[in-house]
């Protein structure tokens, strides 16, 4: 099989950077050139990389050597640059948030299905070898019936004093910190669950004032069960990530977020397993990466694995919907005090 060639649209978001990286390690993909609207960072990004530079987003579509790009710009960017790739039929990898609404979700969707192209959601969460095993537990029915369960994906983003100059925190180009980063952890839980039917939520600053928001709750409801997605962007450290309560058992997942990874103890296993046949725990020794920078960078291999071989995305424009669907309802709850269906 040939070279994967790909181009990438737009350096704002770290994790393409991290993709970059990862792929030039990689014998059967390659990196080779790329675009922003930001000229200085589309320099500073192509000479670390070694990629060629367009400085104009049609040329770099027009490009036939490219089989397919990731997108890495600025979320408000991202429906405008999807439409334009799909057009010019190349393959995408997105980086979350998918949009900024269901309504440009809407539009990359339709443009996907026109064109026919290859789309991938950037969810390292469902890469991830902990919540791999997590879900192969749920859907073979190891703990039976879930009733409920808690979800925390946090950072320490904005505590650094450099962030006020970043878009993240620019409602304009990405919301709140909430939808930005909630993402990851309301599409782990639709990827366990299901869509959801309905959320109540509080979405605030908290302890700071730099970005829209910097703390979330939301507890969402499906048929017989309940979830809470905790996300933060001030959280200093933590321990456990995950616990998902059943008829026949109980899971536990320690270190599995950015605030968590990099404390873990060597050696300790980070997913347990309550069996109610055995009344005891079971315990996974999966590694823990050293870093959230590794899990992110497990995305591009499975992506170039599944364009090469003609698979089925890890997760579609459909699934990205969903993510954006979940964190647009929570922050209508919060705004209005109610609880709001999907």
């Amino acid at each position: 099989m040939k070279q994967i060639t790909i181009g990438v649209a737009g350096f704002a978001h770290g994790h393409v950077s991290t993709y970059c990286a990862k792929i030039a390690q990689f014998e059967d993909a390659k990196v080779i050139c790329g675009w922003d609207h930001d000229a200085a960072r589309l320099q500073s990004c192509a000479e670390r990389f070694s990629l060629k530079q367009y400085h104009n987003l049609a040329d770099l579509l027009a490009d036939s050597s490219i089989d397919a790009i990731m997108v890495g710009s600025e979320t408000n960017r991202h429906a405008d640059i999807i439409e334009a790739a799909c057009a010019a039929g190349k393959n995408i990898l997105c980086q979350k948030p998918m949009a900024m609404n269901v309504a440009e979700c809407d539009q990359i969707i339709q443009a996907v299905e026109r064109s026919g192209v290859h789309f991938e959601m950037a969810f390292q969460m469902r890469c991830d070898p902990m919540n791999i095993q997590i879900k192969k537990w749920i859907d073979e029915g190891t703990i039976g019936n879930v009733s409920s369960l808690r979800r925390r994906h946090s950072i320490n983003f904005l505590w650094n004093p450099a962030v006020k100059e970043s878009w993240h925190v620019d409602a304009a180009q990405n919301i709140g910190m909430f939808f930005d980063d909630a993402v990851h952890a309301a599409d782990f839980l639709y990827w366990l669950m299901g869509k959801p039917k309905s959320v109540m939520a509080e979405i605030d600053n908290t302890l700071t004032n730099v970005a829209p928001d910097d703390t979330g709750i939301a507890i969402y409801r499906w048929e017989n069960a309940m979830g809470v997605l905790f996300n933060s962007s001030i959280t200093l450290a933590g321990e456990n990530t995950c616990e998902i309560y059943g008829s026949e058992g109980t899971i536990i997942q320690n270190y599995g977020d950015q605030v968590s990874t990099a404390h873990a103890p060597t050696g300790e296993a980070p997913l347990k397993l309550f069996r109610k046949s055995t009344g005891e725990w079971e315990k996974v020794l999966l590694p823990v990466p050293a870093s959230q920078g590794e899990r992110i960078a497990a995305v591009p291999r499975g992506w170039i694995d599944r364009l090469k071989n003609n698979k089925p995305p890890l997760a579609n424009a459909e699934d990205g919907k969903v993510s954006i669907a979940m964190c647009e309802a929570a922050y209508e709850s919060a705004r209005s005090g109610k609880r709001i269906y999907l």
